[in-house]
C-alpha cells in the first residue's frame, strides 16, 4: 500500500460530522462517488432545534453564519459556527464543517471540509477532502479533471494507484497550508503538517511534515 495517503494518515475523523462515511474504506477518494446519498442520510438524522432546513437537502446549523449573497444548492450541510462568505457558491454535494470559512466568490463541488477548514478567498474545491484546519490562500485551486480526460491516477514513490474516477481533485491532510494562487492537479494528495509554496503546481503525493517549493522540490520541515 502506499505511503502517506491513506485516511488514517490523513486525517483526525474526531473532527467531521461525516465520520461514518470513512470508516468502510482505505483511501479518501473511493468516498467522492458517495458524498451525495451520504449527506442525503445524514441529513434526516439533524436535530430541527439545531440545523435549519432549507430548501431541497439542504441543512443549515443555527449557529453558521451565511451570507444574503452565498448560493446554496443541496445536498448540502453546513456544521455549527461555520460562515459562509459573501458570492460563496456551492454547487452541489458539500460539507461544511465546524468553524469553516467559505469565502469571497469560492466554489464548492462534492467535497468534504472537516471542522476549521479555510477556503476564504476565490478558491474553486472540486471532488476533493480538506482536512482539520487545512487552508487555502487566495485563489488556490483543485483541478479534478486531467486535460486528457482519462481516469485519475494517484502517483507517489514511484507507485501508482487507479480511482477508477474520471473526476478526483486533492487530498488534503490535517493542518496543511496552501500559497495562494497554486493549483493543485488532480490526484494530489498532501500529507498532514505539509505547507506548499505560492504559485505551486503540485502534482501526485507530497508527504507529511514537508515543504513543497515552487520549483517542485520537497523538503522535511526542520
Amino acid at each position: 500500500m502506499m505511503k502517506n495517503v491513506t485516511i488514517a494518515e490523513l486525517y483526525d475523523l474526531r473532527e467531521t460530522i461525516a465520520k461514518d462515511l470513512f470508516e468502510a474504506a482505505a483511501y479518501p477518494w473511493e468516498l467522492l462517488p458517495k458524498i451525495h446519498d451520504f449527506i442525503l442520510e445524514l441529513g434526516k438524522s439533524l436535530p430541527e432545534e439545531a440545523y435549519e432546513r432549507r430548501g431541497e437537502g439542504i441543512w443549515i446549523s443555527r449557529s453558521a453564519k451565511v451570507a444574503p449573497t452565498a448560493c446554496l444548492n443541496g445536498p448540502l450541510i453546513v456544521d455549527e459556527g461555520a460562515e459562509i462568505r459573501h458570492c460563496a457558491f456551492i454547487r452541489s454535494s458539500a460539507i461544511v464543517g465546524k468553524g469553516a470559512v467559505v469565502g469571497n466568490s469560492t466554489e464548492l463541488k462534492n467535497v468534504i471540509l472537516f471542522n476549521k477548514v479555510q477556503v476564504p478567498h476565490y478558491n474553486y474545491v472540486g471532488d476533493s477532502i480538506l482536512g482539520y484546519r487545512a487552508h487555502m490562500g487566495a485563489g488556490s485551486i483543485t483541478s479534478n479533471v486531467k486535460s486528457d480526460k482519462t481516469l485519475v491516477v494517484v502517483k507517489g514513490g514511484g507507485e501508482e494507484i487507479p480511482t477508477g474516477l474520471k473526476k478526483v481533485g486533492a487530498m488534503l491532510g490535517d493542518c496543511v497550508e496552501v500559497g495562494c494562487n497554486s493549483v493543485l492537479n488532480p490526484g494530489t494528495v498532501i500529507g498532514r503538517n505539509s505547507n506548499i509554496y505560492p504559485t505551486s503546481m503540485v502534482r501526485g503525493v507530497v508527504p507529511p511534515d514537508c515543504i513543497f517549493k515552487k520549483d517542485g522540490s520537497v523538503v522535511p520541515k526542520l
